[in-house]
């Protein structure tokens, strides 16, 4: 199979009419700190947090190539990670459970296909769903279980849940791709899908499998869900006509609040969020590099001051490689 058609990883839109969330005026988060991983021209991509404050992620150097790391309640990060399959240089750090067990992929330089993996104490173990091109893990529970996305030999894209070691295989109707990115205890997942035109809208799945979809926020343009806690709040993100894109949050689809940080140039993404109400994200600066930040959820109803000027989105200095999933 051509390359090309391996790597239909695109996000997509929905031409039906869509499960339009209320976008409240602001989230009740508020920043705790932020952070970068060391190291001069570093673009700094959080993903997930467990329990215990450990966060993991991608940091992508000045020469794009990518590595997991892992950023501990302390405040000190690990040595950056690479798979010792990675031949692409590109490893991502997806998700971290309260057992510090780390999921994500890596690439294969030579055929362009990505391949999961589990990493615990510095030990790799592959992982590949049977009969899959490529496998992307994304995101793992308390309990072992993970979830996330297969590309097929005959280049469709679909979702995954693991449970047990039982594969469970799902797609949205009519989308092109389908991305699971979060399982919570309880085996509620979420995550986005493509449509026919090409834009992302997230989704639930709940345990049952019955799933919600699409949701998007009020003039969104694209939409891409990346983690839910055991209470089920999720985090994501999601771009306005504009072109800034905005962190979410919601308890409920019908009641969704957006963040952005204070200062951001047009991009803030929450992509991760704890039992506790911690998140984690990133933003970009007007350099359009990529910086991590924790923030905690509250019960108030303001956000932290921020520039009222308006806001010109940049883009981001790191490489964009088309068809991958959403960091």
């Amino acid at each position: 199979m051509k390359l090309k058609n391996r790597l239909v990883y695109v996000l997509a839109v929905l031409i039906t009419l869509p499960l339009l969330g209320t976008v409240a005026p602001a989230a009740t988060i508020t920043v705790l700190e932020t952070f970068d991983f060391p190291g001069a021209g570093n673009n700094t991509l959080p993903q997930k947090i467990n329990d215990h404050m450990t966060i993991v992620g991608s940091v992508i150097d000045s020469a794009g190539v990518t590595k997991g790391f892992l950023r501990f309640r302390s405040g000190n990060f690990s040595d950056a990670f690479v798979e010792p399959n990675d031949t692409g240089n590109l490893t991502n750090g997806r998700s971290v459970n309260n057992a510090k067990v780390v999921v994500g992929e890596y690439l294969n330089g030579t055929d362009g296909t990505l391949h999961g993996y589990r990493r615990l104490h510095l030990t790799f173990k592959e992982y590949d769903v049977t009969d899959a091109v490529s496998t992307i893990p994304l995101g793992i529970n308390n309990v072992g279980d993970f979830v996330g996305s297969v590309v097929l030999s005959d280049g469709t894209q679909s979702a995954f849940l693991s449970l047990s070691g039982n594969v469970t295989m799902f797609n949205i109707t009519d989308a092109t791709a389908t991305l699971a990115y979060s399982l919570n205890s309880s085996q509620q997942a979420v995550g986005y899908y493509v449509d026919a035109a090409g834009v992302t809208h997230g989704y639930l799945r709940a345990s049952d499998g019955t799933l919600t979809f699409p949701i998007d926020p009020a003039g969104s343009t694209g939409t891409i869900l990346f983690g839910n806690n055991d209470l089920n709040w999720v985090v994501g993100r999601y771009t306005d006509s504009s072109g800034v894109t905005h962190g979410l949050f919601f308890r409920t689809p019908n009641d969704i609040m957006t963040f952005d940080f204070p200062g951001a140039a047009g991009f803030t993404s929450l992509n991760g969020i704890n039992q506790n109400g911690y998140v984690s994200g990133r933003y970009l600066d007007s350099a359009g590099i990529a910086h991590g930040f924790v923030g905690i959820i509250g019960t108030g109803t303001a956000q932290p001051e921020q520039s009222k000027s308006p806001v010109t989105p940049v883009k981001p200095a790191y490489p964009v490689r088309l068809g991958a999933p959403a960091l």
